[in-house]
């Protein structure tokens, strides 16, 4: 019996340090700035608004980032990628019903439906675009009175100035003054689509660690199975194209590097071709065979086109709604 009360002492205690390990963790991310869902590194500001409602108060204490606030940011990527695809599949977007909720709302600078030539495209394009759609609906239903309202949203592909045009000037696609459309062809729009999918799947893995509910951890690990499956799906797609069209496998490796050069984490981001002639890496890795993470500054910088701290625009030209909404 003294053995079997030592035994269940023992066991408390390590699950109380683990406890503490965890909440100690969490603090760390968020002084940091290391909430998984983001673009460049930098401290957080707590107080900056957002999906809770709650005022901001003059003198924050830091906390760590609350379920909500963590769906939240999740939420206001996947109106992207849902009206991205959507517009790109159908030549609209989403219905208003799903677009309302906290912060303030916007509206999409619209995309345009691709004349798809290859059937394949088309199909992965379409079952894309019905997940995406569905990750929204998830997010909402969980988060209830507490999602946040759709921002505004720049998917035009006939601006010179917009963000799919400055994404593609970035990576050298396109020159001063042109436009890029990722609704001209199933090239481009598979170039598009890369832009965004590497991104979500970092993101969400950086997150998972920091979710306090089972269950939402559970459905995050969920819908970053579903994206890295996208991901996987454009890059496969990608390469496979570029054997006999070498210069696609290049742009698309010029987008890579791009975003590389946004989110000042150092080397992370990969391409879709080896080190080695004639070799693919469809599947981005460490050393060690693992999904690199991004915090939610990296994934900021991203989506917003800059490497500048505290700089909104790009794909969210008035930044996104929510607490976390700013990198640092």
């Amino acid at each position: 019996m003294s053995d079997t009360k030592g035994n269940s002492a023992a066991l408390i205690d390590v699950f109380d340090r683990r406890v503490e390990r965890r909440l100690k963790r969490r603090q760390f991310f968020r002084n940091a700035g290391g909430l998984g869902l983001g673009l460049v590194g930098g401290t957080l500001i707590s107080a900056c608004g957002g999906g809770s409602g709650a005022p901001a108060s003059a003198n924050p204490t830091p906390s760590a980032p609350t379920d909500d606030e963590i769906l939240n940011f999740a939420l206001n990527l996947e109106y992207l990628e849902a009206q991205f695809y959507t517009y790109a599949t159908t030549g609209s977007g989403l219905p208003a019903n799903m677009l309302s909720g906290v912060g303030t709302p916007g509206a999409v600078i619209p995309g345009a439906q691709v004349p798809f030539q290859d059937p394949l495209v088309q199909a992965y394009a379409n079952e894309i675009a019905n997940d995406e759609r569905e990750h929204v609906a998830f997010l909402r239903s969980a988060l209830g009175s507490a999602a946040v309202a759709q921002p505004v949203i720049d998917i035009s592909g006939t601006n010179p100035n917009g963000a799919f045009s400055v994404a593609a000037r970035a990576a050298g696609l396109v020159g001063a003054g042109v436009a890029f459309s990722p609704y001209a062809s199933d090239n481009n729009f598979l170039l598009g689509a890369f832009i965004f999918e590497d991104v979500g799947v970092t993101a969400y893995k950086g997150a998972a660690p920091l979710l306090a509910s089972k269950t939402f951890l559970s459905a995050a690990a969920g819908i970053l199975a579903a994206e890295a499956y996208h991901a996987g799906l454009v890059r496969t797609t990608l390469y496979a194209k570029g054997l006999d069209m070498s210069n696609l496998i290049s742009a698309a490796n010029a987008i890579s590097a791009a975003r590389d050069s946004l989110d000042q984490v150092g080397n992370d981001d990969q391409g879709i071709s080896g080190s080695t002639a004639g070799t693919s890496n469809i599947v981005p890795l460490d050393s060690n065979g693992l999904a690199f993470s991004r915090t939610y500054n990296d994934v900021l910088n991203i989506v917003y086109l800059t490497s500048t701290a505290a700089v909104k625009g790009g794909f969210f030209p008035n930044g996104v709604n929510g607490t976390l909404n700013m990198s640092a």
